[in-house]
C-alpha cells in the first residue's frame, strides 16, 4: 500500500511540474495574439526610411511573462532578435503587478488579482507571490540577467547619458538595443512613499500612476470612484520629478490626468493608448485631454491593438497619429505599442515597418516620421531624467516642445 500511495504521489507531483510549465506558456498565447500573418506590404521607401529612424516605444509588458527576453520566442510579441529585426533603439518594459478579475474599461475593483496565480504558476520566487513591490524588483532582476546574457547587445537605460551613450553606439554601427524600467500603476508602491526609492534604485525610471482600478496613488480611467491625485499621490509626482522619473498617465481617471497636469514641472506622457477622434472607446483621450498634454509639452505613444485604435492594423494606428497631430502638434505624438500587454495586435515588434510604411501612404514627410518614431520620445526622456530640485522652476511647455534632439529641457 505504501509503494502505490508513493507512486500515486510521484503521478501527481509530475503531473503538477508538467502543468507549471506547460500552463504560463499556454496563457500567454491565449492573450498575445497577432492577427493573420503579422507580414504587410512595405515598399522598397519605407524598409529603407525605417532604417534610418530611431525608433522607441514606449510601452511593453514581456517582462510579466516567462520568457528570456534576449531569445527569439515563438510567442508573444517582442523579444531582443525581434527588437532587432523591427530597428528598435529604445523599448521601455512596463512591470505589471496585479490585475483585476473580469478587466474590463468601463468599472474595476482593487479586491482581486490575477497575477498572483501567475506569479505562482510561473514559478517566481516566493517573494513576489504576495507582495507587488517584490514583483516588480523581480522583474527589475530579470531584465539584468537578460542584459547580462545579451552580450552587449542589450543596454539598460537609467539616465540621459545612458540615452546618448546608446545613440552613439548605434551610429557608429554597433548593435545596441536600449531598455528602460517603467511601473504599469503604482499600486506596487504599497501605499508607502518610501517604496519610490526601492524602485529607482532597481532602475524603474517612469512610473504610470494607475493601471486598471483605483489606488492610494491615483484614480484610474476604469476603477470605482475614478478619484484623483491622493495626498500619496501628489507627493509621488513631486518625488518623481526630483528624482528624474517620469510621470506617466496612461489608465489615469480625467481626474488624477488633469491634477497632475496642473502641478507637473515636467512634461509628462500617456505610454499607450488611442485618441477617441478615430476610436471613441473609454480607454482613449479626448481632445481636449490632448490640448492639456500638449500644453504640458507631454505626449502620447498611439497603440497597435484594436481598443487603441479600433482595428489591428497599421492604417489605424496612422489614422490616430494624424488626429494627434492635427489636434496637438507633431512634437506631442509617438509610438507606445503595449506589446505583451494581453492585446491582439496585426503584427508584431519585428514588422513595425508597416507603421512606417502607413504614415509614409498618409503624407507625412520623413522629418515628421522621425519625430513620431522616437524623435519626440527620445527628448522627453533626455529632459525627465534629468533630476530637478524640488524647488526648481516648470520647464516652460512650449519650450520643451521645441527642444531639438538632444538638448534636455533641464539643460536650460
Amino acid at each position: 500500500m505504501m509503494r502505490i500511495l508513493a507512486w500515486l504521489a510521484g503521478l501527481v507531483a509530475l503531473a503538477l511540474a508538467v502543468a507549471l510549465m506547460v500552463a504560463p506558456g499556454m496563457a500567454e498565447r491565449s492573450m498575445n495574439k497577432i492577427e493573420g500573418s503579422g507580414v504587410w506590404p512595405v515598399s522598397k521607401a519605407a524598409r529603407d526610411l525605417h532604417k534610418r529612424l530611431v525608433i522607441v516605444d514606449l510601452h511593453g509588458d514581456t517582462l510579466l511573462w516567462k520568457r528570456e527576453l534576449q531569445k527569439r520566442s515563438d510567442r508573444g510579441q517582442i523579444d531582443l532578435p525581434r527588437l532587432q529585426a523591427g530597428n528598435v533603439a529604445l523599448q521601455i518594459f512596463s512591470s505589471v503587478t496585479k490585475t483585476p478579475k473580469g478587466q474590463n474599461y468601463e468599472s474595476n475593483g482593487g479586491d482581486t488579482d490575477n497575477i498572483t496565480l501567475l506569479a505562482i504558476a510561473q514559478m517566481q520566487p516566493v517573494r513576489t507571490w504576495n507582495s507587488l513591490l517584490e514583483r516588480s524588483l523581480w522583474h527589475a532582476e530579470k531584465l539584468r540577467r537578460a542584459e547580462a546574457a545579451s552580450g552587449g547587445a542589450l543596454w539598460i537605460v537609467r539616465s540621459s547619458a545612458d540615452i546618448q551613450k546608446l545613440l552613439a553606439e548605434r551610429r557608429s554601427g554597433r548593435p545596441a538595443t536600449g531598455a528602460m524600467l517603467s511601473v504599469e500603476g503604482a499600486q506596487n508602491l504599497e501605499g508607502k512613499r518610501e517604496n519610490l526609492g526601492a524602485l529607482y534604485t532597481a532602475g524603474f525610471r517612469m512610473i504610470g500612476l494607475a493601471h486598471f482600478f483605483d489606488n492610494e496613488v491615483a484614480g484610474s480611467m476604469h476603477g470605482l470612484e475614478k478619484h484623483g491625485l491622493t495626498p500619496l499621490g501628489r507627493a509621488v509626482v513631486r518625488d518623481m520629478e526630483a528624482r528624474g522619473m517620469v510621470v506617466d498617465l496612461a489608465h489615469a481617471s480625467a481626474a488624477t490626468f488633469a491634477e497632475t497636469l496642473a502641478m507637473a514641472r515636467r512634461p509628462v506622457v500617456v505610454s499607450h493608448g488611442g485618441v477617441k477622434g478615430t476610436c471613441d472607446t473609454p480607454r482613449n483621450l479626448t481632445d481636449a485631454q490632448l490640448r492639456a498634454l500638449a500644453a504640458n509639452g507631454g505626449m502620447i505613444g498611439i497603440g497597435y491593438w484594436d481598443a487603441a485604435v479600433c482595428a489591428p492594423t497599421p492604417k489605424a494606428t496612422a489614422a490616430a497619429i494624424l488626429h494627434v497631430i492635427k489636434v496637438a502638434g507633431i512634437d506631442h505624438v509617438g509610438l507606445g505599442s503595449d506589446f505583451d500587454g494581453a492585446v491582439t495586435t496585426g503584427f508584431d515588434t519585428a514588422h513595425i515597418d508597416a507603421v512606417t510604411q502607413a504614415l509614409l501612404s498618409a503624407g507625412l514627410g520623413e522629418a515628421e516620421i522621425a519625430q513620431v518614431a522616437g524623435g519626440n520620445a527620445l527628448r522627453l526622456l533626455e529632459a525627465g531624467l534629468r533630476p530637478l530640485a524640488p524647488s526648481a522652476p516648470a520647464v516652460p511647455a512650449a519650450s520643451a516642445a521645441a527642444l531639438p534632439l538632444g538638448e534636455p529641457a533641464a539643460a536650460r
